[in-house]
């Protein structure tokens, strides 16, 4: 697909440990990790008015076994550049395949036997890691959408940090998402207590803001049942998405208006 004017591909070879980060390159065909590091790419959806846009990043692929996320990412993108109009007031930078030896490997894991995921804002040395903190710091996201697959789970569910905008975003998420896969009713999920899929606790070292950012970022981490069928994971994780930056507009015009 090519990418029109008011999309931007771009990506950074996470450096080997003890490395030094090289600097930003355009395009690259191929994702495959080249010798001196990992390559993580980046595609950015510009506001149709420069710097006049809602920045949020999404996510994917943390876990390299979680296939749903990414290929839900690369619809999102294929969106936002048939149909910029409808996203003309965001700033919206993806990150497809943050795990891209874990991806290679089939496994949930990086190439260093690490679960990426449970390494963040620790002092992690783990390149991926390094870089994806690099650039939560630096583009200080208003809102993070992590993706997830959960092959323990049977329907969709969430967990939501950070400002309080969180919880009342993923409800209207998890119905989209009930168009083509379940929720899940549990009350406890993935050893948390949950009220109709919604997790308000959470893992210590996820990809996340920096503790130190203020106003705090709007969170949600979306996951589907890695189980269910593909196509339909993709679908609900889509659905989920674009409900979400559709109910933060109307509340962000809304608290323009009080």
């Amino acid at each position: 697909m090519k990418l029109p004017p008011h999309l931007q591909f771009t990506g950074r070879q996470a450096a080997q440990r003890g490395g030094v980060l090289p600097p930003s390159t355009r395009l690259m065909t191929e994702i495959d990790p080249p010798e001196q590091g990992v390559f993580i790419p980046k595609i950015v959806s510009k506001p149709l008015k420069k710097g006049h846009g809602i920045k949020i990043g999404i996510f994917a692929g943390i876990h390299g076994d979680e296939e749903a996320g990414t290929l839900a990412t690369q619809e999102l993108i294929r969106w936002a550049a048939e149909k910029p109009e409808e996203l003309h007031d965001y700033e919206l930078h993806f990150y497809p395949i943050c795990n891209p030896t874990g991806r290679t490997l089939g496994t949930r894991h990086s190439h260093s036997g690490l679960d990426l995921n449970r390494e963040f804002w620790f002092g992690s040395t783990e390149p991926e890691v390094v870089y994806l903190e690099g650039e939560l710091r630096r583009e200080r996201y208003e809102g993070i959408i992590s993706l997830h697959s959960d092959d323990t789970s049977d329907g969709c569910y969430g967990f939501v940090s950070g400002a309080l905008l969180s919880e009342h975003l993923l409800e209207p998420a998890l119905q989209a998402a009930a168009e083509h896969l379940p929720r899940n009713e549990q009350h406890i999920i993935d050893g948390f207590l949950a009220s109709r899929g919604i997790i308000k606790e959470g893992y210590l070292g996820i990809l996340s803001a920096p503790p130190e950012q203020r106003p705090h970022a709007l969170e949600i981490v979306f996951e589907t049942p890695a189980l269910a069928p593909m196509d339909a994971q993709v679908k609900a994780t889509v659905a989920a998405v674009k409900r979400i930056l559709a109910e933060y507009r109307e509340l962000q015009a809304y608290a323009a208006n009080l």
